[in-house]
């Protein structure tokens, strides 16, 4: 005669244990909520703002110098490509290289300032929060637009890059500049509105945070749309040797896109960002 069988019993408490577990493997394996990601940036931009600004001098002075990498990485892509329609489809791989260095080493960069630092001030815009964020903004920037500096002064005149290089360098920030006031500023806006967004991605990126970076930023340069801090490089290249001037550098490009970036990561991300999670937290 075959043995009954009696329905197999849980020990006390193995339901609620393995619910317990797929509930945590369910966590794991899911995209952070919005509120989620807002507070991570939020915190962030909290860190940041109360750093000495020493600290952020340095942080931001090696990233402008890190910046300078994307432009040398896209003249030597340039250098071993015919001239065609598609070259700068290949040429802007490089990019992001200069991206990929500041934002993984965590260097401070400006336009991810634009959405990190307004977060707070929108969630208590109190005097002291509106005070820390513009000291942030001024080191950062400072900081960021004197690497750029350096390292355009050191590439004319250290002898560092073959002439060949140099001048695919200058070729590319000489394309950059040719657009007009206020086409520079609007396509400026999106380029912030990119950079912001990367920042609002990297969260839930995980082990995806390498390609987040590299997507978004050949999209930015790709598509043509100036970055204070990248195209700084080139705009202080084109005047250190002599191809363009201090003042029509600031007026022709520094402000419009300066103007330009801060619109699309702030005016429009940010507060986008903000509007959706304001009820939620």
């Amino acid at each position: 005669m075959l043995a009954r069988r009696h329905p197999r019993r849980d020990a006390p408490g193995g339901a609620d244990a393995k619910d317990s577990q797929q509930v945590e493997h369910i966590e794991e394996r899911s995209t952070p909520r919005t509120p989620v990601i807002y507070e991570i940036v939020r915190r962030y931009g909290e860190e940041e703002m109360s750093r000495p600004g020493i600290s952020l001098w340095w942080s931001g002075l090696a990233a402008g110098l890190s910046m300078s990498f994307s432009l040398l990485a896209e003249a030597i892509l340039r250098m071993h490509l015919p001239e065609a329609e598609w070259q700068k489809l290949l040429t802007s791989l490089g990019y992001p290289v200069g991206f990929v260095m500041v934002v993984l080493s965590r260097q401070q960069l400006f336009t991810e300032n634009t959405i990190t630092v307004v977060l707070p001030v929108m969630a208590e815009a109190t005097a002291r929060n509106f005070g820390r964020a513009a000291r942030m903004w001024a080191i950062v920037l400072a900081a960021n637009l004197a690497g750029t500096l350096l390292a355009a002064l050191f590439i004319t005149f250290a002898p560092v890059v073959d002439p060949a290089l140099r001048d695919a360098m200058l070729g590319i920030g000489a394309e950059n500049a040719q657009h007009p006031w206020l086409e520079m500023a609007f396509r400026a806006v999106t380029a912030g509105f990119l950079m912001a967004a990367m920042v609002w991605l990297i969260p839930a990126a995980d082990a995806a945070q390498f390609w987040v970076i590299v997507l978004i930023t050949y999209l930015i340069g790709v598509g043509g749309f100036p970055h204070i801090v990248a195209g700084s490089v080139e705009a202080f290249l084109l005047v250190a040797n002599g191809d363009l001037g201090v003042l029509p550098m600031l007026a022709g490009f520094t402000v419009p896109v300066l103007l330009g970036n801060i619109v699309g990561g702030t005016a429009l991300f940010a507060l986008v960002s903000y509007a959706q999670v304001m009820k939620e937290i």
